[in-house]
């Protein structure tokens, strides 16, 4: 007995064309947002809903690629362009714009944006000069888009951190920033020492504030040092995972786990943890 059509206004042969590429996904994508025959959960999902699971999986990309786990980069790579897809599916419906028009835009600006490349310009520049030049056209970008002020434009949806940073990279651009990179050390301990006092004597609150404003200056201190402090954290993290699953290994040669253990046994096993790891990279090298 032959496949039952999913529904007359769908391609079964194209959803079920492993080669036919993008415009199978949207096909698929269309399909699961169908009003009377898609999936109930798919249809229910709105721009809100489904940003935090964007931010998710591109967060999951960032992941694969720090683990260099190839074959689930292809994968987390899958799931980030699906998102696209499904945000662009409901924009769509909604009147705003299609897929379609997603591409064109990015293609538009990538064009614009590469005049070295795809126009008359030298493309014998410096690294310096052309991101001297793509932060030019963005700017110019942003003015045609009359986002004037300088902070503008920077994303309320990144993660804090991140966002930090971006806001004193566009502040210093036009001079608002610390002309050495002392000052940011001098600030970070008077912004140590408030949160210090603020823990003795402030409410919740405030030690909440002097907490951020201790975070902001360090991530002010990653950008003077040419560090991009999301990544650097997302590696302590990583560290710390790997180093932690290394103490939990030494306790199992010993029959325990750490809820069986006390922290002076777990620091002291930590401690080895670091030297075998010192231990290995010599070797290596």
């Amino acid at each position: 007995m032959p496949d039952t059509p999913l529904h007359p206004l769908y391609d079964p042969a194209l959803i079920q064309n492993e080669s036919a590429g993008i415009e199978r996904l949207l096909e698929i994508m269309q399909a699961l947002r169908h009003p009377d025959h898609g999936c109930p959960w798919d249809i229910e999902q709105d721009f809100a809903s489904i940003a935090p699971y964007t931010i998710e999986e591109a967060y999951e990309v960032a992941d694969a690629i720090e683990r260099q786990a190839w074959d689930d980069l292809k994968g987390e790579l899958g799931d980030l362009l699906f998102q696209s897809v499904f945000h662009a599916q409901m924009a769509a419906e909604a009147g705003h714009f299609s897929f379609q028009d997603v591409v064109t835009t990015m293609s538009n600006k990538m064009v614009s944006r590469h005049p070295h490349v795809f126009g008359d310009e030298n493309r014998n520049k410096s690294p310096e000069q052309q991101t001297a030049d793509w932060e030019a056209i963005k700017a110019a970008e942003r003015a045609g888009q009359q986002q004037d002020g300088t902070l503008d434009g920077v994303a309320v949806g990144l993660p804090a951190l991140l966002r930090a940073y971006k806001l004193q990279k566009r502040a210093a651009r036009v001079g608002f920033d610390w002309p050495v990179i002392d000052d940011v050390i001098a600030k970070i301990a008077e912004e140590s020492a408030e949160l210090a006092e603020a823990r003795a004597e402030l409410s919740q609150v405030e030690v909440e504030e002097e907490f951020g404003d201790l975070m902001f200056v360090m991530a002010n201190l990653g950008r003077h040092l040419g560090v991009e402090p999301e990544a650097a954290l997302r590696k302590a993290n990583a560290k710390f995972i790997r180093r932690f699953e290394g103490v939990e290994a030494k306790l199992a040669t010993k029959g325990k786990t750490p809820g069986d253990s006390d922290l002076a046994e777990m620091d002291a096993l930590w401690d080895e943890v670091k030297r075998d790891e010192r231990a290995a990279i010599a070797e290596r090298d």
